[in-house]
């Protein structure tokens, strides 16, 4: 099955449930959520509010139900002073998305000390792998095989340094790992080529899926390697050619997030944080926020 093929599957499987879930008893009714534990939101999905009110901000999705944050910068102010901000909401922030320095990592460890976090995470590492390969051609939309070694490279440095600062590194995917590479996908170099106890992964389950991959399949290949999952749903009328993905409230796009959540519960899945992609044109991100923490409480 080829990644089209791949794709379109996941997407009409997901749409029955997603119908499913549009009820209106969905909020309330079911006391559960996906792990038995707090419910996480990735803080960009609330990135305008969070820009003009981040104390109020912080509240507000306490007062929603979630417990657990991940931080997606601090605005104008400093991780310690974010810090305070969380402590006042009530709000705890295990994993923080960190800009790295590979000549001053340690910076970044001293923001997630400061914030309490376990996990020192990081978007995609493109930008530094360039800086360090000026004459190295760096696809946009793909990410080739050289491309996947450097960047496994990168980051077990990061992990290691990492590892002696009591920190657990993790790496966040986008939708350019998966391009395939003559049969070989640039993910699965990134996880062959680095040490399973120094380099941990984020799936941001949305993107893989944009992209033409099964979430589950991975889990089930690679137990352990997958602490952090991002919650993410998309519109039907995403472009994959052009790129584009047109974000989605949980429960109302076209990914069924049962079978995930079974499969990387198993695999040993710790925190779960809800991301939504933009456009926000059917409610403001707070809204949306709800909606998304309505759907997770009710997967049990």
């Amino acid at each position: 099955m080829n990644a089209g093929s791949r794709r379109r599957f996941l997407m009409q499987s997901g749409q029955l449930a997603a119908a499913a879930f549009a009820s209106p008893w969905l909020s309330r009714s079911v006391p559960a959520n996906p792990l038995g534990k707090p419910i996480g939101i990735q803080l960009y999905t609330v990135n305008g509010p969070m820009q003009e009110e981040p104390a109020g901000t912080l509240k507000k999705l306490r007062k929603i139900g979630f417990g657990v944050v991940e931080s997606a910068g601090f605005g104008n102010l400093s991780a310690k002073q974010f810090r305070r901000l969380l402590d006042d909401a009530g709000l705890v922030c295990p994993s923080a998305h960190l800009s790295f320095d590979p000549d001053n990592l340690g910076a970044a460890f001293d923001d997630a000390h400061a914030l309490g976090a376990t996990y020192a995470t990081s978007g995609s590492l493109d930008a530094l792998v360039k800086a360090a390969n000026p004459a190295a051609a760096l696809e946009k939309r793909a990410m080739s095989l050289d491309e996947a070694k450097r960047t496994a490279e990168l980051a077990s440095r990061i992990g290691t340094a990492a590892k002696r600062a009591g920190l657990q590194y993790v790496y966040h995917n986008h939708a350019r790992e998966f391009a395939d590479q003559g049969g070989t996908i640039s993910y699965d170099v990134l996880l062959r080529e680095t040490d399973p106890e120094l380099v941990k992964f984020e799936v941001d389950c949305g993107w893989m899926i944009f992209a033409g991959h099964d979430p589950v399949a991975y889990f089930n290949k690679y137990p352990n390697r997958f602490p952090l999952i991002h919650v993410k749903d998309f519109l039907p009328e995403s472009d994959r050619k052009s790129g584009q993905m047109l974000g989605a409230e949980l429960g109302r796009g076209v990914v069924d997030y049962k079978p995930i959540f079974a499969a990387a519960a198993k695999a040993g899945l710790q925190h779960c944080f809800a991301e939504q992609e933009g456009p926000f044109s059917r409610m403001n991100q707070l809204q949306a926020a709800q909606v998304d923490y309505d759907y997770l409480h009710s997967l049990g």
